[in-house]
């Protein structure tokens, strides 16, 4: 390796950037962001560390990158102006979508509206049977009277989606071709490209969600690319997939829909490195950022992926029970669940005079009020400012003032004295309040998910994770809390490391005990080529993982189970048989017996080019151990005179009170804790058991 790779990861507040150079020294930076324009924050950050190491943006060899640009689009109803072209009699999949709703007790509850409107889906004649036999021809002069209609509308994007095209592709690919031909202004995709699998709810709505994104985000990452270029940094662009991958920016065009939660995989990704490296092989990953927090669980040594995930409801998720909330998205996606609290979330009175947290956010601009650009609500920065946790003169590396008065002066008229309670008592029940609604994601990974979260060690990050790991952690009954190095910018850090990688899907359902092994093998064949063609890499240096989806006879969903390697024959099916037996009662604490069948569902293939990279190491840390110390409150305990220090500080270990200042991240270490540092410099904080009588 001769050159740098370069990692930029957009938050609500700031841009994250990570550097690995030549010799695997990885240098970090922080930015605020530019909600205005995403790239020119990108840019300076990426010129900034450039300039920094005297390097030219010529020497930079692959730019990642990771972004909320299209979860925003759904979430702020954003996106691009979409139709939908589907089989006659199925205009209204969209409206009808599942029976479940995620407010069991809310008789009114209303779903959020279809990202296509009634008038913009359009029917045609044509019908494809479930075994891919025609059944009624498809109406071209149909498919081009729709195309002059959606001229006419003005619409940005177009999907298609017919009933059964999973099993036949033909009346899909023919309607693709004209209304290309027709509409080359318009961004047309199919559902046999995006999803070819049944269900017709969930294949639509991912075909939906395709289409609105893929303008609005195309936008964004062309113009980025000719950022880019006009700054002398013409390297391969990658962008960070959903699933924890990263992909070419032109596959990425082609598909929008795989980079919806592209930032918060970067992340999780991240967290498993570290954590193999340190030797934790059951990690949760808490990610707390200026506008959310993100949890997720790696099992094993791997991060969990699940295609059971919806999108734009109050709480992103991927849940089997919870539903209704959001948008289908069955695709890839590493089972994060994120809830709308971070440091710029903004906290007020409710009606009942209670302190709400969240869930909108003071951004980037104006940002939190001790930040001095105009901010005039209260945040949990703000909060954590008047506790005595934050730097009450500047943080990220100086480049952010810190107004402490003006953070006082907000919590002070806007909470504490309608309540009638000191500063320093509402400061704190603002922090235990946006605590209790981090810890909600995480037992959407742990408890929800069967698992508990004492038996895990919690490894924070993201610019509030180690301002709230701990305090975190004692509330669950975590006793070890693992923060990284650049543990500020820690998602651009998991960007570096990331494969390449892509997956594709066919729907097939067949019995298991009546599957030829033969036609198994030539299925998996034909996507194992798809695969490989899209990854545009020599087969031999691409990794294929097969999968299949099962389900017992009867049931509504499946799980995903990997294919032992080896060939495909009835060996091979029975072990498949007692792996998914074993992943149900895993999953659902039962398995069945063998007399009841087993079906495949689905088949997939997951291509990975592992790409070489150096040891990281950080550069080599400020000289000052240990700073001057300052009084911060820890609820119970009061005023306590705290220790401020850095990392370096930490290598024979301190007790708590501490606070370990950082250029890209701040981590508070309360009464009762203890940090050290670990041979990978990760700061890890123990519980210290009580002193017995």
């Amino acid at each position: 390796m001769s050159a740098f790779r370069i990692a930029a990861d957009i938050g609500g507040t700031f841009t994250d950037v990570a550097l690995l150079a030549p010799d695997g020294t990885l240098s970090t930076a922080k930015v605020p962001s530019t909600p205005h324009d995403y790239a020119q924050g990108v840019i300076e950050g990426c010129l900034g560390i450039l300039a920094r190491w005297g390097a030219s943006p010529a020497e930079v060899a692959e730019v990642m990158h990771a972004s909320t640009v299209a979860t925003n689009a759904i979430l702020e109803g954003k996106g691009a102006r979409t139709a939908l072209v589907t089989t006659e009699g199925f205009r209204d999949v969209l409206e009808l979508r599942r029976i479940r709703v995620p407010r069991l007790y809310e008789p009114l509850y209303r779903k959020p509206a279809p990202l296509v409107p009634r008038r913009f889906r359009y029917e045609v004649r044509e019908r494809t049977g479930p075994r891919g036999d025609i059944l009624t021809p498809l109406d071209a002069a149909g498919i081009e009277a729709i195309a002059d209609a959606i001229a006419a509308a003005g619409i940005e994007a177009v999907a298609v989606c017919f009933l059964h095209s999973y099993a036949n592709p033909a009346h899909e690919r023919l309607a693709g071709d004209i209304l290309r031909r027709r509409l080359p202004d318009c961004f047309i995709t199919l559902s046999v490209d995006v999803l070819p699998e049944i269900r017709e709810y969930e294949r639509t709505s991912t075909t939906v969600i395709n289409a609105y994104v893929a303008p609005p985000v195309g936008s964004y990452l062309r113009s980025l690319r000719k950022r880019l270029d006009d700054g002398g940094m013409t390297a391969p662009l990658f962008m960070m997939q959903s699933s924890g991958g990263i992909l070419d920016l032109e596959s990425v065009l082609e598909r929008p829909a795989q980079v919806v939660e592209s930032g918060p995989a970067a992340g999780v990704v991240g967290a498993g490195l570290v954590g193999r490296r340190a030797g934790y092989h059951n990690i949760i990953s808490l990610d707390v950022g200026g506008t959310t927090a993100k949890a997720s669980v790696i099992e094993n040594g791997r991060h969990l992926t699940t295609d059971e995930y919806e999108v734009g409801g109050g709480i992103s998720l991927s849940s089997r029970l919870v539903k209704g909330g959001g948008y289908a998205l069955r695709l890839p996606v590493i089972d994060v669940c994120e809830v709308g609290t971070g440091g710029g979330s903004i906290v007020s009175l409710d009606p009942a005079g209670q302190i709400s947290v969240g869930p909108h956010s003071a951004g980037a601009l104006p940002g939190p009020v001790s930040y001095g650009r105009g901010g005039d609500r209260t945040t949990v920065t703000d909060a954590n400012v008047v506790l005595g946790y934050l730097n009450p003169h500047a943080i990220a590396d100086g480049t952010v003032p810190i107004h402490a008065d003006a953070a006082h002066d907000a919590v002070r008229r806007q909470l504490a004295e309608p309540l009638g309670r000191k500063v320093e008592e509402v400061a704190h029940g603002v922090v235990a309040i946006a605590n209790a609604r981090m810890a909600r994601a995480v037992r959407s990974v742990t408890t929800s998910r069967g698992r508990d979260p004492r038996e895990f060690v919690l490894l924070g990050f993201g610019g509030g994770g180690g301002l709230h790991a701990v305090a975190l952690a004692e509330s669950l009954g975590i006793t070890r809390v693992v923060i990284p190095p650049a543990a500020g910018v820690f998602s651009a850090f998991g960007l570096l490391f990331s494969d390449i990688e892509f997956a594709q899907s066919q729907g097939m359902l067949v019995p298991l005990d009546a599957a030829e092994p033969s036609r198994l093998t030539a299925a998996f064949e034909t996507i194992e080529n798809e695969v490989v063609r899209r990854l545009g890499r020599a087969a031999e240096v691409v990794r294929l993982q097969r999968r299949a989806d099962m389900r017992y006879a009867g049931q509504a969903f499946e799980l995903t189970i990997d294919l032992p390697d080896g060939a495909i024959d009835a060996a091979l099916l029975d072990r498949l048989s007692d792996l998914f037996d074993a992943a149900h009662a895993r999953t659902y604490g039962h398995s069945l017996p063998r007399t009841h069948r087993r079906e495949i569902v689905a088949l997939r293939v997951v291509g990975t080019v592992q790409v070489e990279r150096p040891e990281a190491r950080m550069a080599d840390a400020a000289k000052t151990l240990s700073m001057p110390s300052r009084q911060a409150y820890f609820g119970d305990h009061g005023w306590l005179e705290t220790r401020i220090v850095n990392r370096a500080a930490l290598a024979d270990g301190e007790a708590g009170p501490l606070v370990v200042e950082e250029a890209d991240a701040t981590t508070v270490v309360p009464p009762g804790w203890r940090a050290t540092l670990d041979a990978q410099h990760n700061i890890v904080i123990d519980r210290q058991r009580e002193q017995q009588p």
